[in-house]
């Protein structure tokens, strides 16, 4: 059991790396990796020109089952820390944010969806 779960990890890790790559060659730039809060956890904060993207990366066998593995559940606990760190990020919280999910699959490229959930009040 604690191999699979250290599989995950390392498999989740690196889907974070190529979600990351892949969004700075197209003109995003990091801000923050792993941001969690009280509330919860954004994979990464990217900013491109007057947009901040809270991006949930998931990484799944295909394309498909990565964007459904994001709950309705998960999107409230990320946009609860989107919250956070817009209360401390005075940028963030006066420019356009939205929530994106890029998706990782083996022999595919990475599928960003811009979008891809709406923040909870």
């Amino acid at each position: 059991m604690a191999r699979d779960r250290a599989r995950s990890e390392h498999a989740g890790r690196t889907a974070e790396r190529i979600a990351l790559w892949y969004l700075r060659l197209k003109g995003y730039r990091l801000l923050v990796h792993r941001y969690k809060s009280g509330a919860g956890e954004v994979d990464l904060i990217m900013r491109k020109g007057e947009t901040t993207a809270f991006i949930e990366v998931k990484a799944r066998h295909n394309i498909d089952a990565a964007v459904t593995a994001v709950t309705p559940y998960q999107s409230k606990r990320i946009s609860a820390a989107a919250r956070s760190f817009m209360a401390r990020d005075r940028k963030a919280a006066l420019q356009f944010c939205r929530f994106d999910i890029v998706a990782v699959s083996p022999y595919h490229w990475p599928l960003h969806i811009e979008n891809a959930f709406y923040g909870d009040d």
